[in-house]
């Protein structure tokens, strides 16, 4: 399999627009209800595979029915779900959430069956065999804190894997586990908030640094609506965002993951990769749910009109 995604596996219940919440047993209509593979291993996968790129993903579902449609959803879009486990007794992490007309979302969520995902739940061959591994969510996974994972992923990388990876929260307390994998992946992809809080720094760029010094090849820190900051050891680079109409930012995150892994598979220097990653998240922004707009596309055709596009 050319990337296996592991992790935070979660459903997401969108709505869209939600101004304020009924009071007593009122009821709003609605535009739209969606129902989605999110988080940040599952639904990286599914943007992945949308892509044309061939996907595994490995993390914990419950024996619920909630578990049954995640797993049923992913394969439908193209994932290979071998290393999903299903937990019997847990509930399968998801999330509700009523998406502001301005596209902030706000969530009500349960972590669910992801909290209990462990090294003894993984294929230690999906990892080896893999192109890319990115992990996702690894400040919630926190089965996997463990040095006998940490191990793993060394021999992977000196097998030529490259290792990526994202968060899932902004919670204070979980960001000194997360930064224990630092010296252990090549690409690290936080968010501003995410990365002001390992490091403590001031500013993005100080944060950047501090981040990179810890061991990976390249960080790149997603800004909203500001781009990304990507810093390699050749130095910092500033990437725009595409001026879209922004529906949902939910997944943006994700999409960018996936952009950027694309891009790298395709023989792409991290810039050129992030750009794309930028391409892919303003797609997802424009519509409802971690996967929206990006039916029928593909990495070519997603890289043609971004180079009409000034800024990308």
């Amino acid at each position: 399999m050319t990337v296996v995604t592991l992790g935070v596996h979660i459903v997401d219940v969108l709505a869209r627009p939600v101004e304020s919440i009924p009071e007593g047993q009122d009821t709003h209509l609605l535009e739209q209800i969606r129902v989605t593979a999110a988080g940040a291993a599952a639904g990286t996968a599914v943007d992945l595979a949308k892509l044309g790129v061939p996907v595994a993903s490995a993390g914990a579902v419950g024996d619920d029915e909630l578990g049954d449609f995640l797993v049923m959803i992913m394969g439908r879009r193209g994932v290979d779900v071998r290393g999903v486990v299903r937990k019997a007794g847990e509930q399968t992490a998801a999330s509700i959430l009523p998406i502001r007309p301005d596209g902030g979302r706000p969530s009500f969520h349960v972590p669910g069956a992801n909290l209990g995902f462990s090294l003894a739940d993984l294929d230690p061959g999906l990892l080896t065999g893999a192109e890319v591994v990115h992990l996702g969510g690894m400040d919630v996974t926190w089965g996997l804190h463990d040095p006998a994972f940490f191990t793993l992923l060394g021999a992977a990388r000196q097998g030529g894997t490259r290792i990526t990876m994202d968060l899932l929260s902004n919670m204070p307390d979980l960001m000194p586990g997360a930064r224990a994998f630092l010296p252990h992946v090549d690409y690290f992809l936080p968010n501003e908030e995410q990365a002001l809080m390992i490091t403590g720094a001031s500013d993005v760029e100080e944060a950047a640094a501090k981040l990179l010094a810890e061991g990976p090849a390249g960080v790149l820190v997603t800004l909203g609506s500001e781009g990304s900051l990507v810093a390699t050891a050749s130095g910092l680079t500033r990437v725009p965002a595409r001026e879209v109409p922004v529906v949902d930012t939910t997944g943006c995150g994700d999409a960018y993951c996936a952009g950027f892994i694309a891009g790298l598979l395709g023989g792409r220097d991290v810039v050129a990769a992030a750009r794309l990653g930028t391409a892919v998240a303003a797609r997802v922004a424009g519509g409802l749910g971690s996967d929206a707009g990006l039916d029928g596309l593909s990495v070519a055709l997603i890289e043609a009109d971004a180079e009409d596009t000034e800024g990308i």
